[in-house]
Formats: C-alpha cells, structure tokens, sequence
C-alpha cells in the first residue's frame, strides 16, 4: 500500500491534453442552457482557450444575464434563444443532427432533461452503442490516469449494457494514448459467486473479451477495488493478473458504486477529472458546479480531441 505520507502530484495528462489542442481549429459546439455564471463562463474560457466555438443556446434574458454576472463578453457568439431549458436541450441536439455543431455540452439544466432528448429513438443522437458517462481521472496517489465508468448514466446496466460500457471507455482510453488499457470489472469480491451478480457478469465479460465480443483492452474481474488498483493486494490474494494492482479502466457494477467512487476520489483523496459522455453520435461534455474550472476545461478538451479522432478516422477510411 502507499505510505500515508506519500507526496501528492499531478500526472501532468491534463497539460499535455492541453497542449496537444494548441493550434488546431476550434470544434463547433452547442452549448445547451448556459443560464448561470459558472457555465457560461466555462464556455467562454474553452472558447478563449481556442478548444470550441459556442453557440449558446437558451433564453436569451436569461444568458445574457449569465454574461453580466460572469463579466463574460458573449458578442462573438451565436446565440439560439429558445423559452425554457427542455426548447434548449432539443435545438441543441437538433444542431448537432443537422451538422451545425460537433459537440454537445451541458449547461445550467439537469442531466437527465438534456439525456432525454439526446436519447429519443427518432430525434436524439443514439447510436447502435449504449451511451455512457467517463471520469478520466487523476489521483494523487495512484501512478497513471485512471478511468471510471459509468458513474452517471446507466443506473443499473445490464450485461449487455456493460459490454457497451466498457468497449467506449476502451476506445477513449485508445483516444487518450493507452494502446492496451487494462480494465478491472469490479465487485466486492475477487471470486465468481452465483449470489453476486456483478461477479457473474464480470465473469462473462472477460469471456467476451476472449470471444472479440470486446476489444483492444485487457480484462480481468471479478476484482474488489483493492486488488485492481493495488498490487501489494493482489500479491496478498495470491491474484496473478496483468490487469490486477495496475488497472487504467475501473468498470463500476452500477452507477451508485460508480458515482460514490469517483466522488470519494476527488473529495477526500484530491483527485481531479475530466468527463464526457461517450457513445452517442457526438461526444457530450457534462460538468458540475462543484467542478474546478480545471476539470471543466479538460472535459472539453478530452471531447475535442475525441472529435479529431473520429474525424481522422473518417478521412482514412475514405481513403
């Protein structure tokens, strides 16, 4: 285990994110309900940072309000005023549908009014992909990045689900530089019980990692928390596993262990994150208020950076 008074540091992912988006063009990004201060100062500074070009879209009042009380100079923007925050989130997604946007990022409303439109079968942004939420974190006291899904949108995922879940957290953590992420499925326990059911489909998804049902990681679970980020623990559980003590991936049984994790990581271990939603046609950036302007600034560049990805994909394979 680390000692108690190992030094706390940065991994530094967060900088080289950055840089890597220097001098690159900004992706057009619809900002949905940015009707208080913190988030439509987060627009302007990404904006400034040169990751996106809003276009800002909710009641006009009340966004230019927002600006007022941030100090923010919004005049370059395009503004979509719409009369409440459900008209935002469905002319946000349909600006992403008809190619005027790129990116979707969550403002003053809650979550699960944004989802809902982006999830309607005929109108939304779904995929043949189940849509889920990543925190790319950065833990004091843990020696690389550390992935955590699903921490915010799938409440109690099925296997099928999962599957899903931790395919698009595999391709992030390709977009983010780990050519073979290692992915811990966790539970309480490290061994199959058949009156666990995370267990259960732990099990079964590493077999579909043997089949090529998933790809382009390592899996190993069932693993308690422990013995997936600790190797002294798992040396002690007699677990011999490439995945086990070094995970990058941490997959969460459902979203109230997932949540509760990464929360403790960042409020009582120092971690700080980045997190965007994966999975749909585009990324989609959700921030908290209780989000340092850091980690909102990084979520929106972990989404650029998925966008350049995706587009540079797309340019090969039209080759």
């Amino acid at each position: 285990m680390w000692p108690i008074d190992a030094e706390f540091h940065t991994h530094g992912w967060r900088e080289r994110l950055l840089a890597s988006c220097e001098g690159q063009p900004p992706i057009v990004t619809a900002v949905v309900h940015p009707c208080d201060a913190v988030s439509l100062q987060s627009a302007v500074e990404a904006a400034s940072r040169g990751l996106i070009t809003p276009i800002l879209v909710g009641p006009e009042a009340k966004i230019r309000a927002a600006a007022a009380a941030a100090g923010a100079d919004i005049s370059a923007f395009r503004l979509e005023p719409t009369l409440h925050s459900h008209a935002a989130a469905a002319r946000g997604v349909a600006l992403v549908r008809a190619g005027e946007a790129q990116l979707l990022m969550k403002g003053s409303l809650h979550t699960d009014e944004l989802m809902e439109e982006v999830m309607a079968a005929d109108t939304g942004l779904r995929t043949a992909r189940r849509i889920s939420h990543v925190y790319i974190m950065d833990v004091p006291r843990y020696p690389r990045m550390l992935f955590i899904t699903d921490a915010a949108i799938n409440i109690a995922p099925s296997l099928e689900d999962k599957r899903d879940i931790v395919q698009n957290a595999i391709d992030l953590a390709h977009v983010m530089g780990l050519e073979r992420p290692r992915v811990a499925i966790l539970s309480a326990v490290e061994t199959v019980n058949s009156k666990l059911q995370s267990t259960l489909d732990a099990a079964a998804l590493c077999k579909m990692a043997d089949r090529g049902q998933i790809t382009g990681g390592l899996l190993d679970g069932p693993l308690a928390f422990d013995n997936a980020i600790s190797p002294e623990a798992a040396e002690d559980k007699g677990i011999v596993s490439p995945v086990a003590g070094r995970a990058d991936i941490l997959v969460a049984p459902d979203l109230v262990a997932g949540n509760i994790l990464a929360k403790q990581l960042t409020f009582l271990a120092g971690a700080d994150a980045a997190g965007v939603v994966v999975g749909a046609r585009v990324p989609i950036i959700l921030t908290s208020r209780a989000d340092s302007e850091m980690a909102r600034i990084a979520s929106c560049a972990v989404a650029v950076l998925m966008v350049r990805a995706a587009q540079a994909s797309a340019a090969r394979s039209s080759v």
